[in-house]
């Protein structure tokens, strides 16, 4: 990008924020910055020289003498210059700037800043961007027309109100005004307050207020040398005189200063320079400029001149009918042929709409009309919004539209023509616009020519133009297909956790890279870090979990981090990005998932639109929704800031919704398709499964889901049927032989009696309807053969449900064994009953170990310890066996015999709380062990909170009875025991006297077995304070019985409550832990689990055999069968989408909005209506008036064949000729067209304006007796404006121009001119025609070669430079084998009425194998590409003349143009 322009913004900024006090006049610490660059950079204008006007104490320049500098007051005899805006007004430094507060109800605050007609429009662009903060806008809204009371009629008010906030607020544009509160900008204000007042979302609008200083009504409140930080600008319209107040709603000022007081129009200039400067900007990161449009109400012909300077700058206006005066003049006129537009038309419309007020400058009626002429033949740049047309009334959209067709324009044809309207609807996020005047049935799209367009909406957040551009054959597999463009999609991620984790593993990677390196090396890595796909698989795997495998392979591109933030590159931007590192085409079918990519790319940024429509994409969606959950839940963990961890938390389970609705789709669908859709590795994301996401995740509503828990049911009863008998499989775990005899169901034989009972239903049919069915499809894999009797046998025992009831078994066996050890059979000497407690506790040791360390999910010995650990029955197991360790160690020891049985007592009552884990596997028991979890921890609150009261009153009651108690045994059962036994109803007797046994204490608490007596009197009577212990104890069983009890009940039901509903799904959860344990623990039970683990021993270390790999959790299918299974999957997840959004319209919110709607739409529908019949009795008394008017035609006609004078009939003639612009309307006589460049208003490269001539005044033969035109004659010497000689032998054959004399032109009469048209082939094939093309340095295109000749005999002079001398001279020697195209007058601008330019255009087609042909490449690498070879094509950008001359030669040449 240019110097010039503003750099992009970065990402983090440093806020300052001060606390002092702040002064009116007084900037701020935050304030001064702004202060010095202001008074660096900005000037006003100040007069120097006072002269006195018609009153004495007034200078010319408008201000009063006391107003003027002490240096310029002359003395009064002063005869020197006389007063001259130009020589005694100059610039000094201005001195009125800052911020600007209006009073009202609502203190709003703007900005503004006093600036001299001759401030550079860089300098404020930077003011508005740089200094006041301001975003560079998508789209300039220019706002002009009647600056006195304008009076809209309501619905067009409203209209205009909502549709330019609509656009403003939806494209992030600047509405530039003239900042008055009067007329059009008064309305301006007041939609900008309306917006203000209703909206929620705190987006300002930018509203630029470009008004002239010398007309502001109370500017002296502004001024102050250092700035005003704020200024109270006070709103009274009722002394302001001729002076105009500043509008309160717009939000920033630049006041236009030329040093005069009370003269309007002074800042139109500098606002036109100021238009020009931000259109010359280009559109965020692309390489469109930023768009301009003008919006027209009412006006004057101050607005007619803006309204025709605006389109000869090619930009589009928007004129308001029904807003008054020049625009609806131009607005009645614009649906009519320019010939018809005549002086007589415009003189009526113009005294119509004026009303009185148009004879104060009827005068000007010819340049009027010359004017609209010239507006209504640039229909490309003109749109007409009015709201009794069947538009809806949306200005927005009109505004839109309006750019949107001046983009089509002869500048930009083609292909690059929606091309740029494409970045324009981007830029602006109109989808609408974009539906309706974009992608339409005439635009052909390839799918790789909208790629850089899907950048640009995914890069700028526009998930409704990502969404469009899928629908209209965007290719996310061709967009992605390059690295380099996902690594660039990551660079531009905005400011997010997952951005900041990547840069910091950047960053340590480059750290770790840089130690290698030598200094100097070093020290060229500064201009960025290195970032890669690596980095970003890394990142997303540390968040999936160390189980999965990296997303990407190893990436051979790389891209720089410049973490200060870096503009994209422009031919990303355009789509044209080369392919340095193109994803390699033997890696896997997952790792080109554009889905996936695009789909995690939104996901780790949190934004859910994108995500959504990328999801929508995904082939693996189910496990994609269920990544995406854990991804969140993990970022979510990590984020700091609370409402993006619960937006995060938000979007988790919107997916995990996502998830289950495909999957239960999926179930209802096909069971089996389901199940194999849940343990399928998945190469997109890590090789891991469904199912195991879902856990990792925590997603338990996907896991309580009837397809997950059917599979699980399938998984643990392994070859067994789910719908066998528990007391069967009991019963066969004993009386074995029973297994075959048909006792217990397989899996297999229902499969068998599946098919059977379904091929005789088809046999039935088959008899039934005599035809033939497909019996033979309904059959098994041939693999598939019934189980033998061994087979039943190894299946049953080897089941995870017959092994977890052998356990169980076993277990309780163990516990029988043990408790008779402790009870009965506990000696010095171990007997062989506790030795075989020791073997039978050594193999469970033995079983913990091999679940610590067996990992078939890979998730690493780290993650599968905190897995462990995590597990409560893993920490009961743990601490069974550590106590029964020390137990063991203690017994053994003779002093600590004791000792260790009791610590053997304690573990059993662990080896026995253990036991509650059989009851997690049962449907009724599980839940409510997960609630009784619950309980203990509300418990343990609950205890923390009673042992307050019980400690309270065990001190105080202990101080009160007992004096001096030195055994602490006794203290701690005073003061806690009996307090606590109290709460259950046991009450001690040492509080009344007469219960109290002096016989059951010791009185000076010697004796260990007694507590000590209360403290006695002399006769040996306990001096009890009986009222205060028995008041205390009834305090506390008031609180601790009652209150706190109860309280404990009540936070029981409470925990019961909320839990129980959820208990369900969270012991589903859970059961799958248990299953998958129990799917590879060893069939034996102990102790005899020690021969299973031998064998695993030997088995992996000794023979080195690796893991056995069970198919149930994790499956790795077939390609073919993968990508069948995939398609399935992809063909539910549509139909499910459709079932959620029938459901989501069918819902009550949905169905109010959209009764809303209507509502809306009926209601703009009947004032629409009104309008319309209003308008329709208007038509109609206008067809009255012109049948009115054809009668008295009749009667005229007839009175002149009377003999009736014809001078009675005039006026009626031109009634009705003018008088119905309908029936010109429909007008279809040929026209002749004249000449327009020739009669622009100014003459090129001159200030000289031509004599307005419309259009029906230039033939020479129409009369035309006020017509003036200027005298103009550019010789070689200089220009003589006032030279005189014969002309009247020299007439511009194609009539009047507005200006006499030779012009610019070198001769009166004919100036023969030459174009070159250069042909040639480009390739031997003769598929594409080229010409030459000179590049033009003053019209900044490519034009042909041309200039002005003697005689076409001959080239132009001026082509020896262009050409160079040799190539000059080869073709005019082929002069004569060209070919004439064309010999004619042509429409020049230069054009006058005495001289004129005629050009032959001649063709000269160039063999590619001859030597000029060599010459002219050479040429054009020496000229640096001021010679090149184009397309003969209409996207070629040329002037119309030019373009014309080609097509001629397209059409010589057989060549479709």
């Amino acid at each position: 990008m240019k110097e010039d322009e503003v750099q992009p913004q970065t990402v983090h900024s440093l806020a300052i924020s001060s606390t002092s006090k702040q002064f009116p006049t007084s900037p701020s610490f935050r304030d001064y910055a702004l202060t010095s660059w202001i008074k660096n950079n900005i000037k006003k204008k100040e007069c120097g020289f006072f002269q006195a006007d018609s009153r004495e104490d007034t200078c010319k320049c408008g201000y009063l003498k006391t107003e003027h500098a002490e240096e310029a007051i002359k003395p009064e005899d002063y005869t020197g210059d006389t007063w001259d805006r130009h020589k005694h007004v100059h610039e000094v430094v201005t001195d009125a700037f800052g911020n600007i507060l209006f009073g009202g109800l609502r203190h709003k605050i703007g900005k503004y800043a006093r600036v001299s007609t001759d401030t550079n429009p860089e300098m404020l662009y930077k003011l508005l961007t740089e200094q006041w903060k301001l975003s560079p806008p998508n789209l300039l809204i220019s706002v002009t027309g009647g600056a006195k009371n304008l009076c809209l009629k309501a619905r067009l008010k409203n209209n205009f109100h909502r549709g330019l906030i609509k656009v403003a607020q939806t494209t992030g544009a600047w509405i530039i005004t003239g900042g008055t509160n009067t007329g059009v900008m008064k309305h301006v204000g007041q939609a900008v307050r309306d917006y203000a007042l209703s909206s929620m979302q705190g987006k300002e609008i930018v509203a630029i207020g470009v008004a002239t200083w010398g007309i502001i009504h109370n500017r002296d409140t502004l001024v102050h040398k250092d700035g005003c930080f704020p200024a109270h600008y006070v709103m009274d319209i009722n002394s302001q005189g001729r002076l105009s107040g500043l509008d309160n709603n717009h939000t920033h000022f630049l006041l236009v200063d030329d040093g005069t007081h009370g003269r309007y129009g002074v800042e139109i200039e500098l606002r036109t320079s100021l238009e020009k400067c931000i259109g010359r900007k280009y559109l965020g990161n692309s390489g469109v400029t930023i768009p301009a449009v003008c919006v027209v109400l009412d006006g004057g012909p101050g607005t007619l001149n803006t309204i025709y300077n605006t389109m000869l700058n090619d930009t589009p206006c928007v004129i308001l009918e029904g807003s008054g005066r020049i625009a609806d003049v131009i607005a009645q006129v614009s649906g009519l042929p320019v010939s018809q537009i005549t002086i007589a038309l415009i003189n009526q419309l113009m005294e119509k709409f004026f009303g009185s007020e148009y004879h104060s400058f009827s005068g000007k009626i010819l340049e009027w009309t010359k004017k609209i002429q010239d507006i209504i033949r640039l229909p490309h740049l003109l749109t007409i919004f009015s709201v009794s047309e069947d538009n809806h009334g949306n200005l927005d959209v009109a505004i839109l539209q309006a750019l949107l067709k001046a983009s089509r324009s002869s500048k930009s044809r083609g292909v690059e023509s929606w091309k740029r309207q494409l970045e324009l609807a981007i830029a602006w996020n109109r989808v609408d616009i974009a539906e309706t005047e974009i992608f339409t049935e005439s635009s052909q799209w390839k799918s790789t020519d909208l790629n850089w367009a899907m950048f640009l909406a995914l890069v700028g957040n526009k998930p409704q133009f990502v969404s469009l551009l899928l629908e209209n054959g965007v290719s996310l597999r061709d967009f992605l297909k390059d690295e380099e463009t996902l690594v660039i999609l990551y660079k531009q991620m905005p400011s997010c956790l997952f951005l900041r984790k990547l840069a910091q593993r950047v960053r340590r990677c480059h750290r770790l890279k840089g130690r290698g390196l030598g200094k100097g090396q070093r020290g060229h890595t500064g201009r960025g870090e290195i970032i890669s796909l690596t980095h970003v698989s890394e990142e997303v795997r540390r968040l999936l979990g160390k189980f999965t495998q990296n997303i990407y392979p190893p990436s051979t591109f790389t891209h720089q981090l410049n973490l200060s933030v870096e503009d994209m590159s422009d031919s990303m931007s355009k789509g044209q990005a080369s392919s340095q590192a193109p994803f390699s085409d033997d890696r896997a079918e997952a790792q080109k998932d554009a889905g996936r990519d695009l789909f995690l790319w939104a996901v780790v940024q949190n934004n859910k639109e994108l995500a959504e429509i990328a999801w929508e994409q995904c082939t693996d969606c189910t496990s994609a929704a269920l990544a995406a959950s854990m991804i969140l839940k993990n970022l979510a963990m990590e984020e700091s800031d609370a409402d993006e961890t619960q937006e995060m938390l938000k979007l988790a389970n919107h997916y995990e919704e996502r998830a289950i609705g495909v999957f239960s789709e999926c179930h209802d669908s096909d069971e089996d398709r389901a199940q194999k859709l849940l343990v399928r590795m998945s190469p997109s994301w890590g090789q891991t499964t469904c199912l195991r996401l879902a856990l990792e995740a925590d997603n338990k509503r996907f896991v309580a889901q009837s397809g997950v828990q059917a599979l699980l049911s399938q998984i643990w009863c392994g070859e067994l049927s789910v719908d066998n008998p528990v007391w069967r499989v009991l019963i066969c775990m004993i009386f074995f032989p029973l297994i075959c005899t048909g006792f217990l169901i397989f899996r297999r034989d229902e499969l068998f009696q599946r098919q059977h009972e379904m091929n005789e239903e088809i046999k039935i049919m088959e008899t039934v309807t005599g035809s033939t069915f497909r019996i033979n499809h309904v059959s098994l894999p041939a693999k598939v053969k019934p189980l033998g009797i061994f087979s039943k046998l190894g299946s049953f025992y080897g089941s995870p449900q017959v092994t977890f009831y052998w356990k169980i078994v076993s277990y309780v066996a163990f516990l029988v064994l043990f408790a008779v050890v402790l009870m009965i059979d506990f000696q010095r000497t171990p007997s062989p009953g506790e030795l075989l407690v020791y073997i039978w506790v050594f193999t469970l040791v033995c079983e913990e170990v091999r679940q610590l360390f067996h990992d078939p999910d890979g998730f690493g010995f780290r993650k599968k310890c905190s897995i462990y650990i995590n597990d409560l029955w893993n920490i009961l197991d743990v601490l069974s066996i550590l106590l029964f360790c020390l137990g063991v160690a203690f017994r053994l020891t003779s002093k600590l015999f004791h000792e260790g049985k009791i610590i053997l007592c304690i573990d059993f009552m662990v080896f026995c709380l253990r036991l509650m884990a059989i009851f997690t596997i049962s449907p009724t028991l599980g839940p409510k062990i997960i609630i009784v979890k619950k309980m203990m921890m509300d418990m343990f609150f609950f205890m923390f909170l009673l042992s307050i009261w019980v400690v309270a009153y065990g001190v105080a009651k202990q101080g009160i009875l007992i004096d001096n108690d030195h055994r602490l045994e006794w203290i701690v059962r005073g003061v806690i025991y009996e307090p606590y036994l109290i709460i259950f109803g046991n009450f001690p007797q040492n509080i009344d006297n007469a219960e109290l046994d002096l016989n059951s204490c010791s009185a000076d608490g010697t004796d260990p077995l007694k507590p000590k007596c209360p403290v006695l009197k002399d006769n040996q009577i306990p001096v009890l304070s009986e009222w205060l212990t028995i008041i205390m104890l009834c305090v506390y069983l008031l609180f601790a019985n009652i209150l706190l009890l109860n309280l404990l009940i009540a936070i029981f039901n409470f925990t019961f409550q909320e839990v129980q509903d959820n208990t369900d799904r969270i012991w589903k959860f859970q059961r799958y832990e248990l299953i998958k344990e129990y799917h590879s623990h060893p069939a034996a039970p102990p102790p005899f689990i020690i021969l299973s683990h031998i064998w695993l021993f030997i088995r992996r270390m000794v023979l080195r055999r690796s893991a056995i790999r069970y198919k149930e959790f994790k499956n790795e299918l077939p390609q073919m069968e993968e990508e069948e299974l995939l398609s399935w999957e992809a063909l539910m997840k549509d139909r499910y989408l459709l079932s959620a959004q029938q459901e989501q319209s069918q819902c009550m919110e949905r169905r109010i909005l959209d009764t809303a709607q209507k509502v809306t739409i009926l209601t703009e529908q009947l004032e629409r209506d009104e309008e319309t019949s209003s308008a329709a009795v208007l038509k109609r008394l206008a067809r009255l008036e012109e049948q009115s008017n054809k009668a008295l035609q009749m009667i005229m006609d007839s009175l002149k064949s009377q003999g009736a004078s014809a001078k009675e009939k005039q006026p009626l003639t031109s009634t009705a000729t003018n008088g119905n612009l309908d029936s010109l309307r429909n007008t279809s006589e040929i026209e002749k067209c004249f000449h327009v460049k020739a009669r622009q208003f100014l003459y090129p490269n001159s200030k000289i304006t031509r004599f307005p001539v419309p259009e029906e005044k230039v033939p020479w033969e129409v009369s035309f007796p006020s017509y003036r035109p200027t005298y103009y004659d550019c010789k070689d010497d200089g220009c003589d404006m006032d030279g005189s000689e014969a002309l009247d032998n020299y007439r511009n054959p194609e009539g009047r121009t507005g200006i006499r004399g030779r012009g610019a032109l070198s001769r009166l009469g004919p100036n023969q001119n030459l174009d070159l048209v250069l042909t040639r082939w480009r390739d031997s094939e003769r598929s594409v025609l080229e010409f030459l093309g000179v590049w033009g340095e003053s019209r900044g295109f490519l034009v042909l070669p041309e200039g002005l000749v003697d005689s076409s005999d001959q080239l132009p002079a001026t082509l020896k430079k262009t050409l160079g001398n040799e190539i000059y001279e080869t073709l005019n020697t082929k002069l004569s084998e060209g070919i004439k195209v064309f010999e004619g007058y042509v429409d020049d601008c230069r054009n006058t009425d005495n001289a004129w330019v005629e050009t032959t255009v001649l063709n000269i087609h160039l063999d590619r194998t001859s030597q000029v042909m060599v010459d002219i490449k050479n040429m054009s690498v020496s000229s640096h590409g001021s010679l090149q070879w184009q397309e003969v094509s209409s996207i070629t950008r040329l002037d119309s003349n030019q373009r014309d001359s080609l097509k001629k030669v397209a059409a010589l040449h057989n060549r479709k143009f």
